[in-house]
């Protein structure tokens, strides 16, 4: 019990220095509600095991003057080094960061084919972190571990994925794969939580406790906050914007359903649409043949305009429903979609305000984040940051038994 209390501990003091950056032991005791003399011990063992490190503060002049300089505890970046990894249908993106959160490393390695087996992907990983960690002139053997996102149905515990459009066989036990692979712990979830992890480390989700990301790519993901913590679901599964249901017996959606909101919503839905015309949807390349028909939309096209203001409604109907069931405080928009406006226009967002419960007080804010394949990797990374300081702080628990 006594053990289970100190590591217990040991984690709270761990996290609440990560959070601050820099944080004085009296200020840790305070934030944590654990006794000065149990936070001093705990900060000794963290230090000795090269997790932390003492670092004097520029915040307090006034005990430099009387001669009592104010030393703060902050990560120590050279502790333990990561790869994130964005699996998309076009390429591996991989992010390298050190223990604090900083970049010190990226590449981003083409891939010839948008699905592949698993047998193939793992090589493929593999060459895509060893380039990643070269251009921080490091090794494989160098990192501790690596975290991997992904699109589709993952379970994050058991490092299974479901289905994922990038992937040729269903119910795949990547991580196990992949750690046979790399020899390296490996961190797997779904790439819109990994999203939503990145916002809470990184971005507009810094110190909100309840918040939604939604991310719009060739599918449609969500990621989703609640009291700073990652939903997931009891299977796994939650969290599936993409695959709630907008009509009855509607459009067929790439997971094999029909009336997703991908279905109307995604990239795919809409040039499957556009595939009638010929004016803007024989464009090469996906982006293009979006570019072309916003223009075409903008220029009065009405196939385009149909095609675009149903996806919006659809949009703006699923979006209003989240909101009715979680109330967050904060909606983040991401992914390379927000690069066109047709999902955030004015009458688009005024659309969900109308159809969410009314009270007196106002709706939760709605921003848009226009994050490239690289801050989904460090979101993965800062998911893999979170597994391997739990594997240092089981070791050190090991130690004290």
């Amino acid at each position: 019990m006594v053990n289970d209390q100190r590591d217990a501990g040991r984690r709270q003091v761990f996290s609440a220095i990560r959070k601050a950056e820099r944080v004085a032991r009296v200020d840790l005791a305070r934030e944590t509600g654990i006794s000065p003399a149990t936070v001093t011990s705990i900060t000794a063992e963290l230090i000795r095991e090269g997790l932390i490190e003492e670092t004097g503060s520029s915040q307090d002049r006034g005990d430099l003057r009387r001669g009592r300089p104010r030393v703060d505890l902050k990560v120590r970046g050279a502790a333990r080094v990561v790869a994130g990894m964005k699996l998309s249908q076009k390429a591996i993106t991989t992010a390298i960061i050190d223990f604090e959160g900083a970049l010190i490393g990226e590449s981003t390695m083409e891939l010839s084919a948008p699905k592949h087996s698993a047998a193939d992907l793992a090589p493929l990983v593999t060459q895509a972190a060893q380039q990643a960690a070269a251009s921080a002139g490091l090794t494989l053997s160098d990192l501790s571990g690596v975290g991997l996102g992904l699109a589709g149905t993952v379970d994050a515990q058991g490092g299974l994925v479901h289905w994922s459009p990038g992937l040729s066989e269903r119910n795949v036990p990547l991580r196990s794969l992949l750690e046979q692979q790399i020899n390296l712990p490996i961190f797997l979830d779904n790439d819109a939580n990994l999203v939503a992890m990145a916002e809470q480390y990184f971005g507009h989700g810094r110190g909100i406790r309840d918040f939604i990301v939604i991310t719009i790519e060739s599918g449609v993901g969500m990621g989703i906050v609640i009291n700073h913590e990652i939903y997931r679901g009891a299977r796994g599964c939650g969290a599936e914007f993409g695959h709630t249901k907008v009509q009855l017996d509607g459009a067929l959606c790439r997971c094999g359903q029909r009336g997703c909101l991908e279905a109307y919503v995604a990239d795919y839905a809409l040039l499957r649409e556009a595939a009638t015309t010929t004016d803007f949807a024989d464009q090469h390349g996906t982006t293009r043949k979006l570019q072309e028909m916003v223009q075409a939309a903008c220029d009065g096209n009405e196939t385009a305009q149909m095609i675009l203001d149903r996806a919006g409604r659809m949009f703006a109907m699923g979006l209003a429903n989240m909101v009715n069931v979680f109330d967050p405080q904060l909606i983040i928009l991401s992914g390379e979609r927000m690069q066109f406006d047709y999902l955030y226009a004015d009458e688009v967002l005024n659309s969900i305000r109308k159809s969410i419960v009314q009270i007196d007080l106002p709706p939760p804010e709605i921003v848009i984040h226009k994050w490239g394949d690289l801050m989904w990797a460090k979101g993965a990374a800062a998911y893999a940051l979170d597994g391997v300081a739990d594997i240092a702080l089981q070791a050190i628990a090991g130690h004290a038994a």
